[in-house]
């Protein structure tokens, strides 16, 4: 890591680049938008997204240690695998719309208030994170874990493949709609009706 002063992007695009098994050294970028790139087993560490848009872009099995994103919104991205507990910590805030987060893992991570819209969170941890107030909206949920998690007021209304202990996690006020109660109850290995 390098002690020189970042290099500064602002409102700049940034459109169909290769950055694929490259590594981004000490930039900071603000306010940019970056559509249809490949971050694709990129080194990413040691930079700084702050109120950035990402778009189609494809961050499978970047590296992501020590990396602040906040404010970063995320639509139909690919970041399967990724291990957000290695990203800075006191620059973490996110939304991510239709993206395929399937692998991710939020291990202990903080993501009070997060919005997850139309995404797919297969086998993804949550394990411990805090994401009380959350909203999981037509999200995909097979598969995820949670476990010791803050799932205080979350909404996970619309949500659907969900498997979550209430006796195992913190669930004061957690929002829920009937149709989707089943994934609450599936350790009892119940046989519910729906009525077909």
């Amino acid at each position: 890591m390098s002690n020189a002063e970042p290099v500064l992007h602002q409102k700049k695009q940034f459109a169909n680049v290769n950055f694929a098994e490259k590594r981004l050294d000490n930039r900071e970028f603000i306010k940019c938008e970056f559509v249809n790139c490949d971050f694709t087993k990129s080194d990413l560490r040691g930079n700084d997204f702050v109120d950035c848009v990402f778009k189609q872009c494809n961050f499978s099995m970047a590296l992501v240690e020590g990396v602040g994103f906040r404010d970063a919104s995320f639509t139909g991205c690919k970041m399967l695998g990724m291990d957000f507990t290695r990203c800075n910590k006191f620059m973490f805030s996110f939304e991510f719309v239709q993206c395929y987060l399937d692998y991710a893992t939020f291990y202990g991570t903080k993501l009070s208030k997060t919005k997850f819209v139309e995404c797919s969170l297969k086998e993804t941890d949550f394990t411990e994170a805090d994401l009380s107030s959350a909203v999981f909206e037509k999200c995909d949920l097979f598969g995820t874990k949670f476990q010791n998690t803050k799932l205080e007021k979350t909404d996970f209304r619309t949500a659907q493949n969900f498997a979550i202990d209430p006796d195992a996690n913190k669930m004061k006020r957690t929002r829920f709609s009937a149709l989707n109660l089943a994934g609450l109850l599936y350790k009892h290995s119940l046989d519910i009706d729906y009525g077909d």
